[in-house]
């Protein structure tokens, strides 16, 4: 009941447009942040807790990215649950950043992120980590639609041979002598 990337017989159209939509945004995702991650470090902010924690993040983006297009090409579970969980989280984490980033720009540069570069630049720069941050919750929460989409299709087109076989036992379950049969 996983997630499957074959393009079997038993895959129907929509599931497998769907299947592509969905690694073709994991795949911008992890361009968007591994972006993200190139203009944090433009900052000069390792020195910085703040600027570690925000290149943690962004690697905590890529990670669930990357364990969404595992879970496109597995079929256990373990990969889907890795993956939602990774993406609800990072995708709160990335809204929030991309408020305090927009709302406080120049007293989050010079308060908490001690770069070492001119406070305009680094005005403009994490300005455009703060659009960039915004660009990737939007395609986390498509992901997290895409995946439950997903799921949905690989459990309707591989639950066909069950489902037979669960009307059969049903048919054979009224012919049984029940008290109170409807």
């Amino acid at each position: 009941m996983g997630l499957s990337s074959t393009a079997s017989s038993d895959m129907s159209a929509a599931h497998y447009r769907t299947h592509k939509v969905f690694l073709l945004s994991n795949y911008i995702l992890l361009g968007a942040a591994s972006s993200c991650i190139f203009l944090t470090l433009s900052l000069r902010l390792i020195p910085s807790a703040i600027g570690f924690l925000l290149i943690l993040l962004q690697a905590l983006t890529i990670a669930g990215a990357i364990s969404g297009c595992a879970a496109a090409n597995s079929t256990s579970n373990k990969w889907y649950g890795t993956h939602m969980v990774a993406t609800v989280l990072t995708a709160i984490l990335q809204g929030s950043v991309a408020v305090l980033v927009f709302s406080r720009t120049s007293e989050f540069l010079l308060g908490g992120l001690r770069s070492y570069v001119r406070v305009d630049d680094g005005v403009i720069i994490l300005r455009m980590v703060g659009g960039l941050g915004v660009v990737i919750f939007c395609l986390e929460w498509m992901v997290l639609a895409l995946a439950f989409v997903l799921r949905y299709y690989a459990y309707v087109d591989g639950d066909c041979g069950r489902r037979n076989a669960k009307v059969q036992s049903d048919e054979e379950m009224k012919n049984w002598p029940w008290p109170f049969q409807v």
